[in-house]
């Protein structure tokens, strides 16, 4: 499965990443990513440890390959078949939400920015569909590949997910779109349906 998930790897950054910031650069001109955050900022270790999951996570098939043993409890056919599985819905459930977020759509948070409030498509069940699709993603590619660097390298993802969301992207929705944010977020789940929703 090591060799599959590299591909899929591949294939994602392909149609999620570049080919996506690629239509927003065509839409807008710009690539509204920020690569200037400053140290120590929230947003900064949001982005560090993303990046740090991240390549952790394309370490792990490259360990196995290496000869690093899976978790035995995980090394499964059917649980390598589910994380296949996994890594193409993620993928799908990624870019029909990039998809639906039209031109509101960006890659980081830039606080001096205006945006729009999109609360259709896959918005009306969470409030936050492109990072489930990641997730989802992430999850599958450490079930391809079900060694200690996988997991420790979901865990830091996972991490910086709920950093970025928590304490970055819900501060500022909510100071630029306010009373409209804090109505959709009372009503619709953070990354599941009814889950996570805001008081």
């Amino acid at each position: 499965m090591a060799v599959t998930s590299l591909v899929l790897i591949g294939v994602w950054l392909t149609v999620v990443v570049w080919l996506r910031g690629a239509l927003q650069f065509r839409r807008t001109g710009g690539a509204e990513i920020r690569f200037r955050d400053p140290p120590g900022t929230t947003q900064w270790w949001a982005k560090i440890a993303s990046s740090v999951g991240f390549l952790t996570l394309v370490a792990a098939p490259i360990a196995e390959l290496a000869g690093l043993p899976p978790l035995s409890i995980l090394d499964r056919a059917a649980i390598g078949g589910a994380g296949v599985g996994l890594v193409v819905l993620g993928a799908a459930l990624t870019a029909a939400a990039q998809f639906a977020m039209g031109t509101a759509w960006r890659a980081d948070v830039n606080p001096d920015a205006q945006t729009t409030l999109v609360t259709d498509g896959p918005f009306r069940w969470v409030r936050n569909p492109v990072l489930t699709g990641v997730a989802t993603t992430f999850i599958g590619l450490a079930l391809m590949t079900p060694n200690p660097v996988a997991l420790a390298a979901l865990a830091i993802i996972l991490g910086g997910l709920q950093i970025q969301v928590r304490l970055v992207e819900e501060p500022y929705l909510l100071r630029v779109l306010g009373k409209d944010y804090a109505a959709y977020a009372a009503r619709t789940g953070r990354f599941l349906p009814w889950l996570g929703r805001l008081r």
